[in-house]
């Protein structure tokens, strides 16, 4: 079992503006689909209403503390413990990603064992920000990519906790 965060983060931190990306990136969401396809997303609940809809061929683990919402699609839950219990329901080795946003990045990030980062070289206005990631992190992979008119320059990374081997 693999549990990652996956997320875009800005040169300033920014992560997220009035519920929404504060860039478009569309090869940071094609990365996105291929690595969440099939999996277990966990996410907030403000995450989850800011998707575009249910996203295709994953299951949506929403951890809130509202009593009452729309959560139709999503599985709802109600702390980080029953969040893993609840994707690991259908496959115990199932890699879980976690979506979002900051305050759930948080709770999982002392139990993930990766993070797929996508790095965008530029300040963007947000309302949400992400700290660097700290020592305990190192860079698995980096893929680098130049800014071309209107998209800024990005870089994929993968970072793995330290002192983890895959799949462990």
């Amino acid at each position: 079992m693999s549990l990652f965060c996956i997320y875009a983060r800005a040169a300033n931190g920014a992560i997220g503006k009035n519920g929404r990306l504060p860039w478009h990136l569309p090869a940071d969401l094609k990365r996105f689909k291929a690595l969440t396809m099939g999996k277990p997303m966990v996410m907030g609940r403000k995450t989850f209403e800011s998707l575009p809809g249910l996203l295709p061929r994953r299951r949506h683990i929403v951890l809130t503390r509202r009593e009452r919402w729309d959560s139709t699609g999503a599985e709802v839950v109600r702390s980080v413990e029953e969040a893993l219990a609840v994707a690991r329901r259908e496959d115990e080795a199932a890699d879980i990603a976690v979506i979002g946003g900051a305050a759930i990045f948080d709770v999982f990030l002392p139990h993930a064992n990766r993070v797929e980062l996508t790095e965008i070289h530029r300040d963007f206005d947000g309302d949400v920000f992400m700290p660097p990631l700290g020592p305990e992190w190192q860079i698995a992979g980096r893929d680098d990519f130049e800014a071309e008119s209107d998209t800024p320059a990005y870089s994929f990374l993968t970072y793995e906790r330290v002192g983890e081997e895959e799949g462990g």
